[in-house]
């Protein structure tokens, strides 16, 4: 990749300039948009040796990761994604066809979400790296969801692939340990962290049952996010708590045989995750049958966790929990 051109005549054999969205697409200094009157917008970062390492994903899944991350968080909102800017950082030393197994990737997920690229930027660095800014609008006749503020009595659900629940911690264990070998072994752990797939649909679900308070993705892991959700809106010394039950039958059955070669306790694990990008909400118990008929239809499974309550705190299985999930800048 000899020039800036070279680049972006890759990406143009990847990703198509027409789009229902884009009035003008890439190529001027500016895309110009139809927009919608409500937007959902959100940022995200995807760096080499922080959220990836180029040891054990392949560049298609590394594209596909990038992307869909940012699209999990339109999910969350019950949007619908309708397109992404794309800031990419360029190391020395990649060939032509890593990119293009990269674009094919990030593409393939685009257009299976109906996504435009209407532009962004791309400089030489020390590492590879993504900056995606991705936006989306409600689903006609529904509304865009929000974190909370949650209310004591509200049933605590995750909505997301069956015994998703740790499972992305586990394959970012084994690869840390094994690289690619373990996928041989544990393809489902793998596949959770390499290849999230963003639940658009049970996002789009959430946002028609009347009575979800909030709802966020659990990028973090539930032991970290599960306190955001308490947390978001409410006055303080007011933030209300939950009462979650988890056990070994709700978890994939990949993760338990992880764990008990590992010597690790399953639950707390899954409590933990981390990259989890199932959806988490509050809902309403009077809605309750209504979520459930309507997840009936999903290619999801809806958790039933436990409630919001009024004292503060999150027990598990009638245990204080103190363990936290993933954070940038702590050293736990």
């Amino acid at each position: 990749m000899a020039s800036e051109d070279d680049f972006l005549a890759l990406i143009d054999s990847h990703f198509p300039r027409e789009h229902g969205h884009v009035v003008l697409g890439r190529g001027d200094d500016c895309a110009i948009l139809t927009m919608p009157d409500a937007l959902c917008l959100s940022t995200d970062l995807f760096l080499e040796d922080v959220h990836f390492r180029r040891g054990y994903f392949t560049p298609a899944e590394i594209g596909h990761k990038a992307l869909a991350v940012n699209v999990s968080d339109i999910a969350a909102m019950g949007g619908d994604p309708l397109g992404f800017s794309l800031g990419l950082m360029v190391p020395p030393g990649l060939p032509r066809e890593f990119w293009d197994a990269l674009f094919t990737g990030m593409a393939a997920h685009a257009a299976a979400h109906g996504l435009a690229l209407t532009g962004g930027d791309l400089s030489r660095a020390p590492l590879l790296g993504f900056s995606v800014t991705i936006w989306g609008r409600p689903f006609p006749g529904r509304p865009l969801l929000r974190r909370g503020p949650v209310q004591p009595g509200d049933r605590l659900v995750v909505l997301g692939p069956s015994g998703q629940l740790g499972l992305a911690r586990q394959g970012l264990r084994l690869l840390e340990a094994h690289d690619r070998e373990a996928l041989a072994d544990w393809p489902a752990c793998t596949a959770a962290h390499l290849m999230p797939e963003p639940q658009v649909a049970a996002g789009r679900t959430l946002a028609a049952v009347q009575g979800v308070h909030g709802c966020m993705d659990l990028s973090d892991g539930l032991a970290r996010d599960l306190p955001r959700l308490l947390t978001f809106g409410q006055a303080p010394g007011l933030v209300p708590g939950a009462r979650l039950e988890l056990d070994a039958s709700m978890l994939h059955p990949e993760l338990l045989a992880a764990c008990a070669a590992a010597g690790l306790d399953p639950v707390a694990e899954a409590f933990l995750g981390g990259e989890d990008y199932a959806l988490l909400a509050a809902v309403d118990p009077a809605a309750m049958p209504a979520l459930r008929h309507a997840a009936a239809a999903l290619p999801a499974a809806l958790l039933d966790l436990g409630e919001v309550t009024a004292a503060p705190g999150v027990m598990l299985n009638n245990t204080p929990m103190t363990g936290q999930g993933f954070d940038h800048f702590s050293k736990r």
